[in-house]
């Protein structure tokens, strides 16, 4: 099990690599913006409210692929604005993120921050997955990188989702809450960018 330490270590890389990146980012972050809000003709800063750490809500920013209307779960991609799909193939519509992590609702590696009625409402020994702060990527984020496909073949997306891949997301970030490493994170990180 993570311990208090080990948490402490994982917020200062935390940190450390968002002050690393943010410079790096920044200037095509704000070019990416402008063009998400010429596309989507709304703000192209999206931000959403999650559950984090210690089952506290927080809002996640992203940079808006979506175009307006109503959408469907397992349906998104069909949503998406033309440059919306290529941030989101490539996750730069996370980018915004760095600063959810420098700002300590999030951290590089961990759970994918759900929205309200998932994380929030976990019982028992599923709850540990909320001692520690939500990640931009982790083992189940990488298992599930193409969910979205996954969904979209299902009769039933959302119950796919909350009784089939939600279930599994849950034992995939239990494990690695009880197993952290420094290495494992690193891991995580290289697998997500390669």
């Amino acid at each position: 099990m993570i311990t208090k330490s080990q948490i402490k270590l994982k917020r200062g890389f935390d940190i450390l690599l968002a002050l690393i990146l943010i410079p790096i980012v920044i200037f095509p972050l704000i070019f990416f913006l402008v063009i998400a809000t010429i596309e989507t003709k709304q703000s192209g800063l999206f931000k959403q409210k999650r559950v984090g750490q210690y089952g506290n809500v927080f809002n996640i920013y992203k940079i808006r692929t979506l175009k307006k209307g109503k959408h469907e779960l397992g349906q998104l991609d069909t949503y998406a604005a033309p440059f919306g799909k290529f941030l989101r193939v490539y996750k730069l519509d996370e980018l915004p993120q760095l600063f959810n992590v420098l700002f300590g609702d999030m951290s590089f590696v961990g759970p994918r921050p759900d929205i309200i009625g998932f994380a929030d409402e976990l019982e028992g020994e599923d709850k540990i997955i909320l001692k520690i702060k939500p990640g931009v990527t982790g083992p189940a984020t990488i298992k599930y990188k193409d969910e979205e496909t996954i969904l979209a073949l299902q009769n039933d997306p959302e119950n796919y989702n909350r009784t089939i891949i939600w279930a599994d997301k849950v034992e995939i970030n239990k494990k690695y809450v009880k197993n952290w490493s420094f290495y494992l994170d690193l891991k995580y990180i290289l697998q997500s960018i390669f």
